[in-house]
């Protein structure tokens, strides 16, 4: 049965005004230990998440409203997406390397080291326009045995990295823990949450791939830690925020939020028209219609 939970919806600049959507939230599933990479499909109206502690992914179908397994084991996968073809790509944080499922159900590894060595445990990731695929790599996944497998980390630091036809270029470095990532709607700009530094940070992307202009986007307002980002088709930049879902205008300026019951891992824009919001956020998966619609693809691969 499905729980209805009211939606808060918080404006604090004159440009949120307008913005919103149902009064109530509905609760899709309850169940996960980590809610996470939420990804929807449109040419199938279902959405795919990770519970990572489980090590399971689960799969929503829209019109039933059932709830049932996808994968499991899942290499602990974390942050997921689809890519120009429809296809799933993920972050297997047990597995230390980046996926893509095929069509036909099997699985082709993108990338699983750089210069050899083998990454951190990646975490999310987005296509760009040109085919590659561009990944955050922080140590989550071996810390511990609670979201992955223990294990020393054979790279100094935690980067951004972008794989394309197999070759994998490190395109930015002096994170804390990078987390969530997007492209602004016309890919000139590359947004990258960092957790434990508690902000945003944006670069200029050139057309090569490389980046430069390494600046502060947001700092988080208070004790939250930043994860998901996803992109809405007006370019504004929603987070997940500790127990809040935040809104960016692209000035970054937090001109509203949406307040949860639980910590909001991730984020995603699905549904027939993009305006249908999916939050996993801790043990559940929460969905509600909002009036504004969610980037096309690639910039908010959905």
């Amino acid at each position: 049965m499905t729980d209805y939970i009211p939606a808060t919806f918080e404006a604090f600049d004159e440009r949120f005004d307008g913005i919103g959507g149902d009064d109530d939230m509905e609760r899709l599933f309850r169940g996960s230990r980590w809610a996470e990479g939420p990804v929807y499909f449109p040419a199938g109206r279902y959405l795919v998440w990770s519970d990572i502690p489980n090590e399971r992914m689960l799969r929503w179908d829209e019109m039933t409203g059932h709830v049932g397994p996808f994968r499991q084991p899942s290499g602990y996968t974390n942050g997921n997406s689809r890519d120009r073809q429809g296809r799933l790509i993920s972050c297997e944080q047990g597995n230390r390397r980046v996926t893509r499922t095929e069509h036909d159900g099997s699985i082709t590894v993108l990338a699983d080291r750089w210069e050899g060595k083998r990454f951190n445990s990646p975490n999310d990731l987005v296509e760009h326009s040109d085919g590659s695929i561009w990944f955050t790599d922080p140590p989550y996944g071996i810390t511990s045995n609670y979201e992955g497998v223990k294990a020393e980390q054979e790279i100094d630091g935690c980067h951004v990295y972008r794989v394309l036809d197999g070759e994998v270029t490190k395109v930015a470095d002096g994170f804390v823990r990078p987390n969530g990532l997007a492209f602004s709607l016309d890919e000139s700009l590359l947004y990258v949450a960092d957790t434990r530094a508690n902000h945003i940070r944006v670069f200029d992307v050139h057309k090569d791939g490389t980046l430069d202009g390494d600046r502060i986007f947001c700092e988080g307002p208070g004790d939250g830690k930043y994860d998901g980002l996803r992109l809405d088709d007006t370019g504004r930049i929603w987070a997940a925020y500790g127990r809040q879902v935040h809104c960016y205008d692209p000035d970054g300026t937090l001109i509203g939020r949406l307040v949860m019951p639980e910590a909001v891992a991730n984020l995603t824009f699905g549904g027939l028209k993009r305006n249908r919001l999916f939050i996993a956020a801790n043990t559940s998966l929460y969905t509600l219609m909002l009036n504004v619609t969610g980037a096309p693809t690639p910039s908010g691969t959905a």
